[in-house]
């Protein structure tokens, strides 16, 4: 038999979606993640632009990484911005500059954005890919 109840009263109330986002404030991280349908549409920029915001209101971040594809704006945008050097890594025979998870984990800033979160890390890094993966 199908449920008979409306929509309103299956959907959550206002003061039970309230009191969640309450609780997920103090967990101990959130992803943001920023989707575009292909490259070179602002993804990048947007998160710069959301990380300045959030500069302004005082809070501490610091660029994991960024690849800028040679974009004025974007390289601009970061001028703004304390970013963690890259870690310079052997792979088959040639320095690669990679994301240092390991520093940014120490660095513990408040908001850490980082670009192209599913680049696989090279073989022997301390993680995969540039997340760590909680169970």
């Amino acid at each position: 038999m199908a449920d008979e109840r409306s929509d309103s009263e299956r959907r959550p109330s206002p003061d039970s979606l309230l009191e969640l986002a309450r609780r997920e404030e103090h967990r101990a991280g959130r992803l943001k993640i920023f989707v575009g349908a292909a490259p070179g549409v602002g993804k990048i920029y947007e998160m710069l632009q959301a990380g300045r915001a959030k500069l302004k209101e005082g809070v501490d971040i610091v660029i994991g990484v960024v690849e800028t594809h040679g974009r004025k704006e974007t390289e601009a945008l970061l001028e703004e911005f304390e970013v963690l050097p890259r870690k310079p890594t052997v792979y088959v025979n040639r320095i690669l500059n990679e994301f240092d998870i390991d520093a940014a984990l120490k660095r513990r800033s408040s908001l850490i954005p980082v670009d192209e979160l599913a680049h696989t890390n090279i073989p022997g890094s301390s993680h995969p890919k540039r997340y760590i993966h909680h169970r």
